[in-house]
């Protein structure tokens, strides 16, 4: 059982949303709601790591998750406390670990392709080495039930917009579904959850509004999750961390649609059919379902087999 750190407030919480007055394409005035950004430094042992913009929901999950998945702490037992000031915009984490080559870590690192944060310090797949995932038998049925259960969910998205979500779920449950501006933040709050809760990630399965690329499969593996399934696409880095480390990748996931990248021997086709026939838009046209499923998604998401039907036919067209 983990030693719980203290953790003090400053304040209570802040706002996740803010009414504004918009103008239409029609002139006509109407409320709208937008997504917060709070910046949030963060500091282990009074030294400042890096500064998150967040909704700022669950502020301390979120930078203990950040700093372990980071390799900054690695023992939940010698925090100390966890301190969350609002009035500064601030989180210090103090810790009985030893922090000594902090400042050499922060001198490396990687800028990725994660909106809201997008950097990675040191050699963070060294400690990936040798990790072995379970590999679960996934029955579509139960995916389907999993799938819809998530539309329940994303309330500052329906409200505002302009936020990721992400969620741990086991089976057709959903445990802990955050969101944020940026989904590495909302899988660092899940992270740190975890950690905090001393809870394995053996059975189950890690879920994202955002694409699956290799910053979130090494986030996955190191909560030790061995499904990821998204509604967006997935990335070549993303793709082949995810056949490295074993972790069953599954994208384009929504309604009854989906396309499984790796794992495929996980997957039991336990639905007639495959999907529901009536899972179909009025206007879908020949080849729709190969076709982001909203806005903010490019071509670069699309199915590998679109691109090689390209290459193998010239008259296609080519990339702009």
């Amino acid at each position: 059982m983990n030693q719980l750190p203290k953790i003090i407030k400053t304040k209570s919480s802040v706002n996740q949303t803010m009414a504004v007055n918009v103008m239409d394409e029609y002139g006509e005035m109407m409320e709208k709601h937008i997504a917060c950004e709070h910046p949030l430094t963060v500091y282990l042992n009074w030294i400042e790591v890096v500064t998150l913009m967040t909704l700022g929901e669950r502020p301390a999950a979120l930078v203990l998750g950040y700093l372990k998945n980071q390799g900054f702490i690695e023992d939940i037992n010698a925090i100390e406390s966890v301190i969350i000031d609002w009035e500064t915009n601030s989180a210090a984490v103090i810790t009985r670990e030893n922090t000594a080559g902090l400042e050499k870590k922060l001198e490396k690192k990687t800028v990725t392709s994660g909106c809201g944060q997008g950097t990675m310090f040191g050699n963070v797949m060294k400690k990936l080495e040798g990790v072995t995932l379970p590999q679960p038998t996934l029955p579509q049925s139960m995916l389907y039930g999993l799938l819809e259960a998530l539309t329940h969910h994303n309330e500052t998205y329906k409200a505002a917009g302009a936020v990721h979500g992400c969620a741990v779920c086991q089976g057709t449950s959903i445990l802990s579904f955050v969101e944020d501006v940026g989904r590495h933040n909302a899988v660092d709050t899940l992270a740190g959850e975890m950690w905090l809760k001393g809870e394995s990630g053996a059975d189950k399965i890690f879920y994202t509004t955002g694409r699956l690329t290799s910053e979130m499969v090494i986030k996955v593996a190191q909560m030790g999750i061995p499904v990821l399934l998204s509604r967006s696409g997935a990335t070549q880095m993303g793709y082949e961390l995810a056949k490295q480390l074993g972790i069953t990748m599954i994208a384009r996931a929504k309604g009854h649609r989906f396309q499984v990248f790796n794992g495929i021997e996980n997957l039991v086709l336990d639905v007639k059919g495959g999907c529901d026939t009536n899972d179909t838009r009025p206007d879908m046209q020949p080849g729709d379902r190969d076709k982001p499923d909203h806005k903010g998604e490019t071509d670069s998401d699309a199915l590998p087999q679109r691109l090689t039907q390209t290459q193998k036919d010239p008259s296609r067209g080519s990339a702009q």
